[in-house]
């Protein structure tokens, strides 16, 4: 069995196939030796996230009575409703949509026999997993939008955990150095990154979730463009200085770029942030992108099911139960720095664990610049139920959107969004 990459991860993807698969092949040659016994039924675990192959055999390796078989689908969602298969277990993104709720089982009986307990998650985002009342999936993994920067830069900010747009405008805006419209030094601009308009959104409660296929508050994400029009024009001196700027400056990448002090801020998520090379965060700081005391949290948040239809309903309770134990957690976030996993994945699953203990005083003993750092809980918001093609969505759709919005000075000179997505549902439908 390989090990498969996360299609989602926007770069690099050829080296995490080639790392993944040396990993697996030195985890085999183990497995072989320390498992040789017979076992009973094996569930068969549908995944979009290659940290699950390792974990299932260190589960396989730990106990001789069932194991779990691994198999990789770009979108398991998705495929869920276009087979006639059926896995045991299935986790992932984008798995609560309303074409996919009617695959999962209730799982409340791992509460009510206190196998795992309800008080170990994160509320809200163990809420996000309810269907009627019932558990039907259980967060497994987050991450969180993150704004870098250079240690020194660290002494500026007014709080030690967080910081929201006006004060990165207003630091950006002091860090520049122009000489005749031509920008030497840029603080930062909200163009640079189309993943930061997307959390710019957000925050201001665009409100995105899933319907027929997409609906989300028209004014709110108008008033968020508004605002980055309006931050692009004070602090970055309009689009065009943004555009020449960046031609000159980012053929470096962009945490290169803080180092060097060019550019004060750069944006990225958690998962992004701690697979960093050591040596490049070492000399860097960071806090979480904040508005009215909300954190956004990536939309990409991984579940986990278990499907009625499945045939080794005993192996996949066990797997379950093992999984969600925060010492099991640990002992996987041992493993991963062991062997060198956690330099190409970040934590549990690739983001910090649903798991509330894990997370606030397990990863910090990992990754030492969590000390200090960790995000207030009550701050952190899950996104609203999405489309399961919701990637696909945002990448063909919203983000060109927002992107071309933020550049046109007139709204009216481009697309609606209602218009885009009425025509790519049509042409995908037909």
């Amino acid at each position: 069995m390989g090990i498969f990459p996360r299609t989602s991860a926007p770069q690099s993807i050829a080296l995490k196939w080639a790392e993944c698969f040396r990993l697996c092949g030195i985890l085999a040659a183990i497995l072989l030796v320390l498992s040789c016994s017979n076992r009973g039924e094996t569930a068969v675990l549908w995944t979009d996230r290659s940290e699950f192959a390792i974990y299932a055999e260190y589960f396989n390796s730990s106990q001789d009575l069932h194991k779990v078989e691994v198999r990789y689908f770009k979108s398991p969602a998705e495929e869920l409703t276009k087979t006639g298969e059926f896995p045991d277990i299935i986790t992932g993104s984008w798995l609560k949509s309303v074409s996919t709720r009617a695959f999962f089982t209730p799982l409340d009986t791992f509460f009510s026999k206190n196998v795992i307990s309800r008080r170990d998650f994160y509320p809200r985002i163990l809420a996000l997993g309810r269907i009627d009342n019932k558990q039907y999936l259980l967060p497994v993994a987050f991450n969180i939008p993150a704004l870098v920067f250079s240690r020194e830069t660290g002494a500026l900010i007014s709080n030690p955990f967080i910081i929201g747009f006006e004060e990165i405008k207003t630091l950006g805006k002091e860090h520049n150095a122009e000489t005749g419209g031509t920008y030497s030094r840029m603080g930062f601009s909200p163009v640079w990154d189309d993943e930061f308009l997307f959390t710019a959104a957000s925050l201001f409660d665009a409100d995105f979730r899933e319907a027929n296929p997409l609906a989300w508050d028209a004014a709110a994400l108008e008033r968020a463009m508004v605002y980055i029009q309006s931050w692009v024009n004070d602090a970055n001196t309009g689009i065009q200085q943004v555009e020449d700027f960046s031609f000159k400056y980012f053929f470096e990448p962009p945490v290169k770029l803080v180092s060097s002090g060019r550019i004060l801020f750069t944006y990225m998520d958690s998962s992004q942030l701690f697979t960093l090379a050591e040596e490049r965060r070492s000399n860097l700081d960071f806090r979480w992108i904040t508005e009215k005391n909300t954190i956004s949290l990536s939309e990409d948040a991984v579940f986990y099911g278990i499907c009625p239809k499945g045939k080794a309903k005993k192996a996949a309770a066990a797997f379950t139960r093992w999984f969600f134990q925060p010492e099991t957690q640990r002992l996987l976030l041992e493993m991963s720095r062991n062997m060198r996993i956690n330099e190409t994945s970040f934590g549990i699953s690739g983001g910090f664990s649903a798991i509330r203990g894990v997370t606030e005083q397990i990863f910090p003993r990992f990754y030492p610049n969590l000390l200090g750092h960790m995000p207030p809980e009550e701050f952190l918001s899950p996104p609203n139920v999405l489309p399961r093609n919701w990637i696909t969505l945002k990448e063909r759709i919203i983000l060109p959107y927002l992107r071309e919005r933020i550049r046109s000075a007139n709204k009216d000179d481009i697309s609606p969004l209602e218009r885009r997505i009425s025509d790519w549902s049509r042409l995908n439908r037909d």
